[in-house]
């Protein structure tokens, strides 16, 4: 929350400069009253992007757009500012960014084409796991030089678990970010007929049972409109993404060239968003997603 300070003082100088002391509480309390009551909040139906999917949010959550999103990545959690905005940010009915212990979750569109689902049956997670596991560690010493603590993925804090029914994918990754205490990251793929719906959920790790009954409800709110659902897609004339399954938990979205970048300055632990999930790329997802490691 401390980064929250650096933005609402003087944005654009370290925090180190501005603040020798950290704010007393009524200070602190303050200026989070004060963010929060800036924030442009919904309820009801939402619209996401330009009308591809639609949330019933019911009366058990509350929506903010992407711009409302951004301010809470990047003002109040101290994140780099996204080079694609969110679809937006959802919080539980009575919580906000500062709730001690409460949840938060980012929605994104990747829009990397159809993901075709035949490998789903065939993912070795265990392996899959052990790979992601040795390529976050091999990551550390670039995380250190750019100034970011290292991470260790402790392990799937759920296990994947794929609906080919309703086609929604989701798992759990127990983190821990340096010297910190552990992170929950729970993860959430709708696919779709151009892409995949990402919903992100960040939490400390204690706060597993309940993020896995929110994310369960949101599993059932959240839905492509006609015309870019799963079964709409046309071989003939739609994109097919690079990778299956597998590749969607190992981190396919952060393959590409340049996000390592981004992957860095998103590390952050505590209450704050975190993207793990590159971990596992090329070699090492053609092998696992298959379920056959090579040897």
């Amino acid at each position: 929350m401390r980064s929250l300070w650096a933005f609402l003082l003087c944005p654009g100088l370290a925090l180190a400069q501005m603040l020798p002391e950290p704010p007393d509480a009524a200070e602190r309390s303050a200026a989070e009253q004060a963010f929060e009551s800036s924030l442009r909040w919904r309820q009801g139906e939402v619209v996401l992007g330009d009308g591809i999917a639609r949330l019933d949010l019911g009366e058990g959550f509350r929506f903010l757009d992407p711009d409302d999103a951004e301010r809470v990545l990047v003002d109040a959690w101290g994140n780099p500012p996204s080079e694609q905005k969110s679809l937006g940010m959802l919080f539980p009915a009575g919580q906000g960014p500062f709730t001690p212990d409460g949840i938060g979750v980012l929605i994104r569109f990747q829009q990397d084409g159809y993901v075709s689902d035949a490998d789903a049956a065939e993912i070795d997670y265990d392996a899959l796991l052990a790979e992601m596991q040795e390529s976050t560690t091999a990551a550390n010493e670039e995380r250190v030089k750019q100034g970011y603590p290292p991470v260790a993925l402790v392990g799937w804090a759920a296990r994947p678990y794929y609906d080919a029914t309703a086609r929604k994918l989701h798992w759990a990754k127990d983190l821990r970010f340096g010297d910190e205490d552990r992170t929950l990251n729970y993860d959430i793929r709708v696919l779709g007929r151009r892409g995949v719906l990402v919903m992100q959920a960040i939490a400390p790790i204690q706060e597993l049972e309940a993020v896995r009954t929110r994310m369960a409800e949101l599993l059932a709110r959240v839905e492509f409109n006609p015309g870019h659902r799963y079964e709409d897609f046309d071989a003939d004339s739609d994109h097919v993404a690079a990778y299956g399954i597998g590749g969607l938990v190992a981190g396919g979205l952060l393959a590409k060239a340049g996000f390592f970048k981004i992957l860095l300055g998103a590390l952050i632990a505590g209450k704050k968003f975190v993207i793990v999930g590159v971990l596992a790329l090329g070699a090492a997802v053609a092998r696992f997603v298959r379920g056959r490691p090579s040897a």
